[in-house]
């Protein structure tokens, strides 16, 4: 395993011969808060994993003991002034989009506090992996502001409006057994081992085709929402940039050989 260092507050690891890599928040002094240069440098960290072709699938963990992320960093915000807050946003938002838009499907690991960006930076995840000690919300209307990391977008998607907004409107933290029974989380775990297991989970999607892979998502993110026509011409466009790939050739190889495919990545 590797590891490269981007700013002071994000680890990124390297396991599975560079296939799965792991995006760890570690700003343990603030439960990984995020503040403007902890956000450059989530951006930064996910601009060169979907830059690297050997990359098949992101985890994002946390080194904290009690708190994925407890979400924006609002001594730092509290210092700011109107015009110090407005050029931070596209830092800030940054953070969120570079998450939510790997071109690798991406598994985030949840325990302890998980509230408003931090939470954000899970739902823009595909699976979300919590064990029991998760408690998520976006609680930002307690505090004059609306969810800005993509939580009045992508909470809806995952549990209907009228939930949504009964979770945003009330700003309540919801604890990991009620979060799962609602959809908030994918995956429940035991307590202290979602880290293990988003992992794990990590290592069987990246034994598969990394060409599929990323048309797959490709095919999933924009194909949402659409009525079905339009879905499945974004459908047929993701198939046919894998039709005629090398991964495609090797897979059906593989089958008929009988044996475990060799994916050239291309």
């Amino acid at each position: 395993m590797s590891e490269e260092r981007f700013g002071e507050f994000v680890l990124v690891r390297r396991h599975e011969d560079g296939h799965v890599a792991e995006l760890a928040l570690d700003r343990p002094k603030a439960m990984n808060a995020v503040s403007t240069g902890m956000a450059r440098s989530i951006a930064g960290a996910c601009a060169a994993l979907g830059a690297d072709r050997d990359v098949r699938v992101v985890v994002l963990t946390s080194t904290h003991e009690r708190a994925f992320c407890v979400g924006a960093d609002l001594k730092e915000r509290n210092s700011l002034s109107d015009a110090e807050l407005v050029r931070q946003r596209p830092v800030a938002r940054g953070a969120y989009t570079g998450v939510l838009e790997l071109p690798v499907p991406t598994v985030a690991a949840v325990h302890g506090f998980a509230l408003g960006g931090g939470f954000e930076l899970a739902l823009s995840c595909d699976v979300i992996v919590a064990d029991g000690t998760a408690v998520v919300g976006l609680p930002e209307v307690s505090v004059g502001v609306i969810p800005g990391g993509g939580g009045t977008q992508l909470l809806p998607r995952r549990v209907g409006a009228a939930r949504a907004a009964e979770l945003i409107f009330t700003a309540r933290r919801v604890e990991a057994a009620e979060a799962r029974e609602l959809g908030l989380v994918d995956v429940l775990v035991e307590q202290g081992r979602d880290r293990e297991e988003a992992l794990a989970l990590a290592s069987r999607i990246a034994a598969n085709s990394p060409v599929g892979l990323r048309a797959a998502k490709r095919a999933l993110r924009l194909g949402h929402g659409l009525d079905l026509r339009a879905g499945l011409e974004v459908e047929d466009a993701a198939w046919r940039s894998v039709a005629l790939s090398g991964d495609r050739a090797e897979g059906v190889a593989a089958f008929n050989e009988k044996r475990r495919p060799q994916w050239p990545g291309e």
